[in-house]
């Protein structure tokens, strides 16, 4: 379905594009240098190091988004453009510095005073929470503060959205726990201590090595409990970060006003910026518009992180003075659509490998761009994740339009020689989604195989539709398209959320979206428990291996996003943690 230009869509639409182009911020001269100087515009000038440093601070940094993502409550989100702009108005325990390169990949102390102290044979970590740091409303942070965000978390019928590893490690939390049912939070009295108001204990059932990762999850960014409003939290998180809410509107976005209680003093190692004194976020942006605007200087970034659109991308890559404001960034992500094996007839694996060979890899990876937008994946895990090893085992790179013969005897072998009808789900307001839903549609025909395209809304995708296991069965989403990056850099970091099938819950938010391997989910368990990190990356390596030996997953493109840097903006990189624009340190020139 073809959308319209977003100046003729609604009022509400238009409304907003005119606020974008109103707001404060430099305005550039399209493919030139800015109106006050600045650095020259360069490709890629922004990957992994910065493009024009600067401290100024002052001005409005206007960002736009084709759609509401999950939620802005820092307890009930994933997606990685969220948790890159959440540290601006939060501070969880540790957070990834915001710094260009590889450093930005690491976890560095922000709530706490320093990394967590293991003991118990690393099932016991012990925080020590900074003095002097405060709420919006001058209340101090306290340690029961933290719990209390932690503990919300678990609450995955009222925030199912956000990750579940606090679920899945945590000891002794009984099934269905929700804080607004245990108010005294008894049932995390083994899981979470509070010896005293600066210090806080995790106990996990399990060792973990890595727990700094976790304590870096926007979920443990403290919460008052007596402001906590659930499900509308989202509306407006009460703020310990640099800004806080100051609008909200669940259709036309949001703005981010300066928080007079922050203290920069008690922030000296995340590399927080808190250049612009404001942020405005609109939402349902239509995705050429945001480009439009951005090469106009009526926009300053496009919240989303993962590059311009299809049509823009040729526009910008012919014509040098627009390429020289690009930057294309790799990223450990996939793009890739999910098998579900609840669906029949895909809960044979003939059936499910019918499908990889019918596929269209080269026409996966033009709905994204081409090559400027990531190479033809041959397996889950992407290149730069760290330990990862490249194998074609179905021949993708040799048949990169797929091969119909190969699939037609896998058809044969699952008894379904004459092919069969499935749905494919897609999240409707990304167009490069639906270009993918629209390919295979087109090449898995030529073996037989029919699909019927089913968009759902970003905002709800893995919480009602394609998330949501009964839903998912009921309705046939045999195919579920979707995209995943690292939550860090490793294979856990990358792989164990969406092929471990003990993550899946009923209640939906899921990130694992249908794959039901016990083969896997054993191999998770022996790289978790492995210390030696050799070892460990061989074992998630075999865990790529089951998946694609099992047909598990269509794997699309690792990706790279051709970014737009507009002249407006300064002091501009990306790094390893964000894989986008760092928005702890942009500013204006």
């Amino acid at each position: 379905m073809s959308r319209k230009r977003i100046t003729t869509v609604t009022a509400v639409a238009a409304a907003v594009a005119l606020s974008l182009a109103a707001c404060g911020g430099p305005k550039a001269k399209p493919g030139g240098g800015t109106s006050e100087g600045g650095a020259t515009p360069e490709a890629n000038a922004a990957v992994d190091k910065v493009y024009s440093p600067s401290d100024k601070k002052g001005g409005t940094l206007r960002m736009g988004i084709t759609e509401a993502w999950d939620s802005t409550d820092p307890g009930d989100t994933y997606y990685g453009l969220s948790w890159n702009l959440v540290r601006n108005y939060v501070r969880p325990l540790m957070t990834f510095k915001a710094t260009p390169g590889e450093d930005g990949g690491k976890p560095v102390p922000d709530l706490a005073e320093a990394p967590g102290v293991p003991s118990d044979g690393a099932k016991t970590w012990t925080y020590k929470i900074r003095k002097g740091i405060k709420f919006e409303d001058g209340t101090p942070v306290t340690s029961k503060d933290v719990k209390y965000a932690v503990a919300r978390s678990l609450d995955k019928a009222t925030l199912p959205s956000g990750p579940t590893y606090f679920n899945d490690f945590l000891l002794d939390v009984p099934e269905g726990f929700s804080v607004y049912k245990d108010k005294e939070l008894a049932g995390v009295a083994k899981a979470i201590e509070t010896p005293d108001d600066q210090t806080i204990v995790f106990h996990l059932k399990k060792a973990f090595s890595s727990f700094d990762y976790f304590a870096q999850l926007p979920s443990t960014a403290p919460v008052p409990q007596a402001k906590d409003t659930g499900a509308k939290y989202k509306e407006h998180p009460v703020a310990t970060g640099p800004y806080k809410f100051g609008s909200y509107d669940p259709n036309k976005g949001f703005d981010l006003v300066r928080n007079e209680n922050y203290d920069a003093s008690t922030d000296p190692d995340s590399g927080r910026k808190a250049l612009p004194d404001k942020f405005t976020i609109a939402y349902n942006v239509e995705g050429t518009d945001i480009d439009q605007r951005l090469i106009a200087g009526d926009l300053d970034v496009d919240l989303a992180g993962t590059g311009v659109q299809p049509e823009t991308q040729a526009k910008v890559l012919a014509d040098p003075k627009l390429k020289a404001h690009t930057d294309n960034v790799p990223a450990p992500r996939l793009n890739f659509t999910v098998l579900n094996t609840e669906v029949p007839p895909l809960d044979n694996v003939h059936c499910r490998k019918a499908i990889l060979y019918a596929a269209d890899h080269e026409g996966y990876q033009r709905a994204y761009g081409g090559p400027i937008g990531g190479d033809i994946a041959t397996n889950l895990m992407p290149p730069s994740v760290l330990g990862s090893q490249k194998f074609d085992d179905y021949g993708f790179e040799a048949d990169k339009n797929g091969n119909v013969e190969k699939a037609k005897d896998e058809l044969k072998q699952c008894n379904q020689p004459n092919g069969f009808a499935v749905n494919i789900a897609f999240r409707g307001d990304r167009n490069k989604e639906k270009a993918v839903a629209e390919t295979l549609q087109q090449s898995l025909k030529k073996a037989g195989i029919t699909l019927t395209t089913k968009p759902y809304p970003t905002s709800d995708y893995t919480k009602l539709y394609a998330g949501k296991p009964d839903f998912a069965k009921a309705n046939k989403l045999g195919l579920i398209v979707y995209s995943w990056g690292a939550d860090w850099n490793d294979g856990f970091g990358f792989l164990q959320q969406i092929v471990d099938s003990r993550t899946i819950r009923a209640t939906g938010g899921n990130t694992n979206l249908g794959i039901r391997l016990p083969e896997v989910d054993a191999l998770v368990d022996k790289a978790m428990s492995e210390t030696d990190e050799t070892k460990r990356n061989g074992y998630w390596v075999d865990v790529d291996k089951k998946v694609m030996e099992n047909a598990g997953a269509l794997p699309g493109i690792w990706a790279k996003g051709l970014l737009y840097r507009p002249d407006t903006v300064a002091n501009v990189f990306t790094n390893a943690g964000q894989n986008m624009y760092d928005y702890a340190a942009i500013g204006l020139k």
